[in-house]
């Protein structure tokens, strides 16, 4: 006959065991559950050719007097002007900013202003054309005013896409596309299935010159070359099934 005084214990350890089992398993299936994701990047890029280009330069003279030196400017601009005529800009077409004056100062020898040297008179002006092509030869070519006493200090041409708002979502969603095929690939690897898209984060858009590695973590909007790239870049997570 089984003594009583060792089936208690011995009953209360084996509901133990069981209740610990079971809390066990359940707690197994949750961080199972929990942790059965994977977290993967997805990319895309595009070729774009800008449509707009900006051509900005500095006219300026320096002269012995102020009035002197806006005469000077005055007399250069009508030939800067029929220049930019003679390429199909109206003159309403370009952009002048006012007349900006200030004297230059000379010194001693033991740095002491001794008095105003001369004044410089300058005057920024721009023109933009939808014809890229034209605003590169402008750049090159309009140095050689000075030949004709104009000194027209010119800026690199900017070259910019005006449609990036029409093609954002498409690569967007075009990378987005690009890290789901990933994620299916590494499950399979696996022997398993990509479940449902749990959270996803857009990278910023790069839009470099084109076979560039320039990246950035702001982003990069490249304005110096016609031929561009823009890059989208997804981080997504999914589920695993």
């Amino acid at each position: 006959m089984i003594n009583n005084r060792f089936i208690i214990p011995f009953a209360i350890l084996g509901f133990s065991l069981i209740v610990s089992t079971f809390i066990f398993s359940g707690t197994w299936r949750k961080i199972k559950s929990e942790n059965q994701t994977i977290t993967v990047t997805g990319s895309a890029k595009q070729v774009i050719v800008s449509d707009l280009g900006v051509l900005r330069g500095t006219l300026s003279v320096e002269a012995a007097t102020a009035l002197e030196a806006y005469r000077l400017l005055q007399a250069q601009k009508p030939i800067l002007m029929e220049y930019f005529k003679s390429k199909g800009f109206a003159s309403d077409k370009v952009n002048v900013q006012t007349i900006t004056s200030f004297p230059n100062y000379s010194f001693n020898q033991q740095g002491q202003n001794i008095g105003i040297r001369s004044y410089n008179a300058s005057q920024t002006i721009d023109v933009s054309s939808s014809d890229v092509q034209l605003i590169k030869t402008m750049s090159i070519e309009i140095s050689s005013l000075v030949e004709r006493g104009v000194n027209f200090q010119v800026n690199q041409p900017e070259y910019y896409y005006t449609k990036i708002g029409d093609i954002k979502i498409e690569i967007q969603a075009a990378a987005a596309k690009d890290a789901m095929i990933r994620g299916e690939r590494i499950a399979e690897a696996t022997g398993r299935e990509l479940g449902a898209l749990k959270s996803a984060r857009m990278g910023v858009l790069q839009i470099t010159p084109e076979n560039s590695n320039l990246i950035s973590d702001y982003g990069v909007n490249d304005v110096s070359s016609i031929r561009k790239e823009i890059i989208a870049v997804v981080n997504a997570n999914f589920e695993i099934d």
